[in-house]
């Protein structure tokens, strides 16, 4: 490779063998870097992401979960009267039993006597659970012993009045309050001037009492 050289180069410089093989190995490594920048630095395609329809979209990802909604589940309608602490109609989730309904209408009122009352019954749509009221004479009469019949106005007192359902030591005192004004009832209707009863424990009331 010296001896390529001009004449006039090899005098001047006065190049070595080493030093040519030195210079040549530099060339190569710069060539060889400039091609693999000039490899690096070129144009490349770019892939677009594919567009996805509305209607390819599986249905399971868009659903939502089933049963994630509140109102999902099957409810009942009852009727909570008698002597609770908020009588009225109830809303409950289906399968609840009467110790639910008692809770919520707030608990029974001290002093009631619940022996009678299965509270571990499922209630059914549509029912009344009524708390406290006095037992009914079973159809046709029992064996045993006659009837204790509707409670009378004219003598109940204020214990057997608080009783009924819906009835409470305040109101049942208003009862025996007003028999005493009046002198007595001579109808059951006029159960319904007595302060604190409407229409609707008069409709509770009026088949558990006589004047």
């Amino acid at each position: 490779m010296r001896e390529r050289l001009p004449v006039w180069l090899q005098a001047r410089c006065g190049v070595e063998p080493r030093t040519v093989v030195a210079v040549g190995v530099v060339l190569v490594v710069a060539v060889g870097f400039a091609g693999q920048q000039y490899w690096s630095a070129r144009p490349r395609a770019v892939s677009v992401p594919a567009v996805v329809a509305p209607g390819a979209v599986p249905a399971a990802a868009t659903a939502p979960a089933a049963g994630g909604g509140a109102g999902g589940a099957p409810r009942i309608v009852v009727d909570i009267s008698g002597k609770v602490r908020d009588p009225g109609v109830r809303r409950l989730p289906a399968g609840s039993r009467v110790e639910d309904a008692l809770t919520a209408a707030g608990g029974v009122r001290p002093g009631t006597d619940t022996s009678g009352l299965n509270r571990a019954r499922v209630l059914v749509d549509g029912e009344q659970v009524l708390v406290g009221a006095p037992a009914q004479p079973p159809p046709g009469g029992a064996a045993g012993g006659p009837s204790p019949g509707p409670l009378s106005l004219g003598s109940a007192t204020v214990a057997q009045l608080d009783g009924l359902p819906g009835v409470g030591p305040v109101l049942a005192q208003h009862i025996v309050d007003f028999r005493t004004a009046r002198g007595g009832f001579r109808s059951v209707d006029e159960l319904r001037q007595v302060n604190g009863i409407g229409e609707r424990r008069f409709a509770d009331l009026r088949t558990l009492v006589r004047p």
